[in-house]
């Protein structure tokens, strides 16, 4: 296997640096053999702040990526890479020259546009403290109200997923599907996936087998080592093929998601979503999209 090589990566930005740091480790995850030692430099925006920025560059040379929209700032960073000879990335650039191009218009240059507290942003804000609420079976008497409503045996990802999708601006509740107890009466009244009136339910699973795995180490964290039912390997294999004859029965789309990350199986269910809900017919003016 290919020794690692280990630099130094300056991310520097005029905002909170989350689009750059997003899009930095979507690149490095492409190579196996990169392990990059991360500077990340925020809210860079007057020129005593990336004098700064450029002595530690200096000191520890190596890629830098950047989100700048001020141009004096920006020409700060570029010559002064330049002089030490290190490469500049302005990650940004050609998509907003496209867009530029496409629009017929200029950008506005002014940092932090995506963070303005707007009616969207205040959006979000609400699907999240909805989501919140409704986490893990709590607030079920009002399920008809999310935009989406998650299904699962006990560890298959319900809540992060739903943090995940709350923060897209989707209402989201989640509800566990515990043996031996009835679902929730609330269930029978939210439609079907032909039903576009009410909430897209969607049920997650996993494999008997990893979920055993999850669930020992969730029991190992909270100092708990006794066997029990809740990781015997035929009650979890009884537990999620009873679940999944539910779903089943009621017609909810199900996603497995054994070899998914969060992102992935919220990406599968934005999907889902779009189909369900065509743009233009969305619940509390949501405004997102699949990618």
């Amino acid at each position: 296997m290919t020794e690692p090589k280990q630099f130094h990566l300056h991310l520097v930005s005029d905002a909170t640096g989350e689009t750059l740091i997003s899009i930095a480790h979507a690149a490095i995850v492409q190579f196996e053999d990169a392990d990059p030692i991360e500077h990340t430099w925020a809210l860079v925006r007057s020129v005593p702040q990336m004098e700064k920025v450029l002595a530690e560059i200096k000191d520890k040379p190596g890629l830098v990526m950047f989100t700048l929209v001020d141009k004096e700032i920006r020409r700060i960073l570029i010559n002064g890479c330049l002089d030490l000879g290190v490469p500049c990335v302005p990650v940004m650039d050609t998509v907003m020259a496209a867009l530029s191009t496409f629009l017929g218009s200029k950008t506005v240059d002014r940092p932090g546009m995506q963070h303005v507290m707007n009616a969207e942003y205040f959006h979000r804000m609400n699907a999240m403290s909805y989501t919140l609420a409704h986490d893990d079976g709590q607030g079920v008497g009002n399920l008809a109200s999310a935009d989406i409503v998650l299904l699962g045996v006990s560890r298959t990802s319900k809540t992060p997923t739903s943090i995940y999708l709350a923060n897209r601006g989707l209402k989201v509740a989640n509800v566990p599907m515990v043996p031996e107890v009835p679902p929730p009466a609330e269930l029978e009244d939210i439609g079907s996936i032909e039903d576009t009136d009410g909430p897209l339910v969607v049920a997650l699973t996993t494999s008997p087998e990893r979920l055993v795995q999850i669930r020992r180490n969730r029991l190992l964290a909270l100092h708990e080592e006794k066997e029990t039912s809740y990781i015997d390997l035929d009650i979890v294999r009884e537990e999620v093929k009873k679940a999944r004859k539910m779903f089943s029965a009621r017609g909810w789309p199900v996603i497995d998601v054994t070899r998914r990350s969060i992102e992935e199986t919220a990406a599968a269910i934005l999907n889902l979503y779009n189909d369900y809900r065509p743009e233009g017919a969305r619940r509390s003016d949501t405004a997102t999209h699949g990618w």
